[in-house]
């Protein structure tokens, strides 16, 4: 390490000061000026044409700050608004991310603190003293005892020539920004991960409404058998029957307590609140699918956050290759003493007891054994990995809106046709029934098509259930809610 410092400012022409601060107004940062990661995502998607798309093509402008609105209100259910509100304000890992980004934000001002001097100041006083006696003897005559009394302050300057201080800032910055996206991810991912939970509670609440609604059905069943059992017109073996059905169907009932009970459990967490203090009552079955807009792949890596957070880790890293270049150059270090010294402290504040130093240090590392090359290596290839993330994040984001679209269309298809199998099973039921009622068949076969009426019913629920949950996963792939325009 080489350092060149004049002992005082006498020997410092005025213009030394001018040259520095030019140097310092025109010097350019060092290392790469960023430039987002190349990436095609295509000009529509794959599983959605011919809905809602829009011809054309733009390159990706980050809007994933933007207010998305409350996008869950698309499923216009009063409850669910209200806890989901509850959600923004008590989730704990949403205030661990907001703590985060807190945290990032404190990053970025100790990074700019680099751009000003910094500046010191002591007070002190000591007390010495030493023997007066030849050197060698056994005891001494007497003492020589002083007193130092100062006060001392002190400006440091290093100078951002090379840019260090600029890019460490710049990628202090880009981290924040990375962290407000991570932290708009998390609100996004709580906010989904409960309106998914409260809708399939409430298909599940369907569920237990249609067998609940279904025993009490088979017990009248089961009533009437008996009673034709009585008059001799059926067979205690369709008595058998008829009770075995109402049993099925009731355990059936019961076993959707506890996956009701999780749910609830699972939502009050979401709420930072105790399960053992929540509880949602069953409600009126009124939810419907939502119409999404779909819009360019390009809005993908505008809204997701996600995606965002992503590129924003990538122009960090950019930056921190700037700051390990920087270290190859000088560092130009302005700096300044001054005070008052004195052995008597009344004497202290007095122009004969002060004293003062100025002038600039220059130093450079000479030999470094190839760390500085190898810091600059890391970063290059730290920059390398981020953008690949990125790239990686932009096309897994991709893949979900696609995977979610065919599950959608695929799933609309399919709920027509179990639409018409559900009809035919209740045309079915109700022949069979005419039949028994009848006596020209036995209470079995009226079982049989009883069995195959209600699990067309409960899957005729489920798969409404799955295309809701799946609605809220395509909402979420695409970055949150939107506004009418």
């Amino acid at each position: 390490m080489i350092r060149i410092k004049p002992l005082s400012n006498a020997f410092l022409p005025r213009s030394t000061v001018v040259l520095a601060l030019c140097a310092l107004l025109g010097a350019c940062a060092v290392g790469p000026d960023y430039q987002r990661p190349e990436l095609d995502v295509g000009a529509s998607y794959k599983e959605g044409q011919g809905k809602d798309q829009v011809e054309g093509w733009k390159p990706a402008e980050p809007r994933d700050v933007a207010d998305r609105g409350e996008w869950w209100r698309v499923y216009d259910d009063v409850t669910l608004n209200g806890l989901v509100d509850r959600l923004n304000t008590s989730n704990q890992t949403i205030a661990q991310a907001e703590a985060n980004y807190r945290q990032a934000l404190g990053l970025v001002r100790a990074a700019r603190a680099g751009f000003y001097p910094t500046v010191g100041a002591s007070a002190g006083m000591s007390r010495a003293g030493s023997g007066t006696g030849t050197s060698g003897s056994s005891s001494s005559s007497g003492s020589n005892v002083s007193n130092q009394y100062s006060v001392t302050g002190s400006i440091s300057w290093e100078l951002d020539v090379w840019g260090r201080v600029r890019r460490s800032t710049e990628s202090s910055e880009a981290s924040a920004a990375a962290s407000l996206a991570d932290l708009a991810a998390t609100r996004l991912s709580a906010q989904a991960a409960l309106v998914q939970t409260y809708l399939q509670l409430r298909v599940l609440d369907e569920q237990k409404r249609l067998l609940d609604a279904t025993v009490a059905a088979y017990e009248k069943s089961l009533q009437l058998t008996q009673n034709r059992y009585e008059v001799g017109v059926a067979g205690q073996a369709d008595v058998a029957v008829a009770r075995t059905q109402v049993e099925s169907t009731r355990a059936q009932s019961i076993d959707l307590d506890w996956q009701r009970g999780q749910y609830e459990h699972a939502i009050a967490v979401l709420m930072g609140q105790a399960p053992s203090k929540f509880g949602l009552a069953p409600a009126v079955f009124t939810l419907k699918l939502p119409q999404i807009p779909v819009g360019l792949p390009s809005e993908l890596l505008e809204r997701r956050p996600d995606i965002a957070a992503a590129e924003r880790r990538a122009a960090a890293a950019n930056a921190q290759i700037g700051v390990a270049q920087a270290a190859w150059f000088p560092s130009l270090t302005l700096s300044a003493d001054g005070g008052f010294r004195n052995g008597q402290f009344a004497d202290l504040l007095t122009a004969p007891a002060r004293f003062w130093s100025l002038g600039p240090a220059l130093a450079l590392t000479i030999f470094d054994g190839g760390a500085r090359a190898a810091q600059v290596e890391q970063a290059r290839a730290a920059y390398d990995s981020q953008a690949a993330a990125y790239r990686q994040a932009a096309l897994v984001g991709l893949r979900e809106v696609e995977d979610y679209l065919i599950q959608l269309r695929v799933m609309e298809n399919e709920q027509v046709v179990q639409r018409r199998a559900l009809e035919s099973a209740r045309e079915s039921l109700r022949l069979i029934q005419n039949q028994y009622k009848a006596g020209l068949v036995d209470y079995l076969s009226v079982a049989v098509v009883d069995a195959t009426a209600l699990n067309s019913e409960r899957n005729a629920l489920s798969l409404l259930g799955t295309r809701l949950v799946a609605s809220v996963n395509l909402i979420v792939a695409l970055g949150g809610g939107w506004d009418g325009s």
